[in-house]
C-alpha cells in the first residue's frame, strides 16, 4: 500500500510511519523536513509548508491512502484535499474528541453533534476554536472526497515521545516521590489513547479500506484516577504519597485545568463527569487492541530519561505544588497514604 503521510516526523506522525513501514508499505513524507529530518531514511520525503501554502510537493505522485496529522483550519486541509482529490483513494483525517458540542449527556458517541463557530472563516487555533475547527474541517473533506474519508477522533494521546507533556508530567512527578498533589474524586473516569496503540490501529484501518467516523480511546473502561494513581506508585518510591485535592479548592485558586493539573476538568455544569469522555466502542469493535496502562507509563518514563532533559510544558510548579499542600482541602479523611 502506498501512504501519503502529512507529518511523519513528531509524535503521532512519527509512530504512524514506524507502524506502516514495519508492515512493509511504502511511506512518502510531506512535511517542512526540520523536525527529525533524520528518521526514516527508507521512506520518499517531499517538502514543502502547509502554513505558507507551499504545496508543490504535492502536485505530482498517486497514493492509496493520505493520513492527514496536521490539519487544524478548514481552508488549509481544504486546499489540500483539493490537490490531492483525484490521486487518493482514501483520506484519513486525525481529527479529536474535542470536535463535540456538548459532554452533558456522559460518553460522546460519533453520531452526536459537533461545535461550531461564530466565524467560520477563522485561522486561529486556540482553546476554543480547536474542536468546532477540527468538525469543519471533517466536514469540508466529506464534501471533497464523498466516502472516501475515514475521520479518526482521538482522545489524549500519550506516551513516548509526547510533545504536550501532559501525560509525562504524572509518570514523571510520581517518579520522584514525595507527597504529590492529585486532583478531583478518586472515582472520576480519566481516558487517554496510547500513540503507539493509535498509530497501528490506523494502519489496520487503512489496510482494511475502512471510512466513517471513529472515536478513539482508552485505556480501559471505566479506569479512574484512584486506578491511574496506583499505577504511577509502581513507578515510585518507597513513601510516595498521594495527597487528593478536591475541586474547589483549586478552582478558587485559578488552577488552569488540564495545563497547571494535566488529566484534571474540575466537575461543573459543562462538564459533569470532571472530564472529556467519549465512547469508543465502535474502534474496539474494529481491531483496537490496548496495552496495559502500566506498559504506557513505564515505556513514558524511560523515554523521559533517556531523551528529556528539559523543563516540563504542562504541570505544577513545584513551588505551587508544595505551596497548595500546605493549605490543601482533602476529598477523604483521614489521607490514604499510597505507598509502593
Amino acid at each position: 500500500m502506498k501512504i501519503l503521510l502529512l507529518g511523519g516526523t513528531s509524535f503521532l506522525g512519527k509512530h504512524i510511519a514506524q507502524s506502516a513501514l514495519s508492515k512493509g508499505h511504502e511511506v512518502t513524507l510531506f512535511n517542512r523536513g526540520k523536525t527529525n529530518p533524520h528518521l526514516f531514511p527508507e521512506a520518499e520525503k517531499l517538502i514543502g509548508d502547509r502554513e505558507s501554502g507551499d504545496l508543490r510537493a504535492l502536485e505530482k505522485g498517486e497514493w492509496d491512502v493520505v493520513i492527514d496529522t496536521s490539519g487544524y483550519t478548514p481552508g488549509k486541509v481544504e486546499k489540500t484535499a483539493f490537490l490531492l482529490k483525484e490521486r487518493v483513494s482514501r483520506y484519513i483525517f486525525i481529527s479529536s474528541i474535542s470536535v463535540y458540542k456538548s459532554f452533558l449527556s456522559g460518553e460522546a458517541r460519533e453520531e452526536d453533534e459537533t461545535g461550531s463557530l461564530d466565524n467560520p472563516d477563522t485561522e486561529e487555533v486556540n482553546g476554543e476554536t480547536y474542536g468546532p475547527l477540527k468538525a469543519l474541517c471533517e466536514e469540508r473533506l466529506e464534501k471533497i472526497l464523498p466516502g472516501k474519508v475515514l475521520t479518526i477522533r482521538p482522545g489524549l494521546i500519550v506516551g513516548p515521545d509526547d510533545t504536550t507533556d501532559r501525560f509525562t508530567y504524572w509518570v514523571k512527578r510520581f517518579s520522584e516521590g514525595g507527597e504529590v498533589l492529585v486532583p478531583g474524586s478518586k472515582e472520576r473516569v480519566i481516558q487517554w489513547i496510547d500513540v503507539r496503540d493509535l498509530s497501528q490501529w490506523i494502519i489496520l484501518m487503512a489496510e482494511d479500506r475502512e471510512t466513517g467516523a471513529y472515536n478513539v480511546t482508552g485505556p480501559k473502561q471505566g479506569y479512574s484516577m484512584k486506578e491511574f494513581v496506583e499505577d504511577l506508585t509502581l513507578i515510585a518510591p518507597s513513601g510516595t504519597e498521594a495527597a487528593w485535592v478536591e475541586d474547589a479548592f483549586l478552582v478558587e485558586r485559578d488552577i488552569t485545568p488540564f495545563t497547571q493539573l494535566p488529566l484534571w476538568i474540575p466537575v461543573n455544569e459543562q462538564y459533569p463527569d470532571g472530564f472529556i469522555l467519549a465512547d469508543y466502542s465502535r474502534s474496539l469493535n474494529k481491531g483496537l487492541v490496548l496495552r496495559h496502562p502500566r506498559e504506557t507509563i513505564e515505556d513514558t518514563l524511560a523515554w523521559f530519561k533517556a531523551y528529556r532533559s528539559d523543563e516540563l510544558k504542562a504541570g505544577l510548579a513545584k513551588e505551587m505544588e508544595a505551596s497548595l499542600l500546605q493549605s490543601r482541602a482533602i476529598v477523604d479523611q483521614p489521607r490514604n497514604d499510597i505507598q509502593k
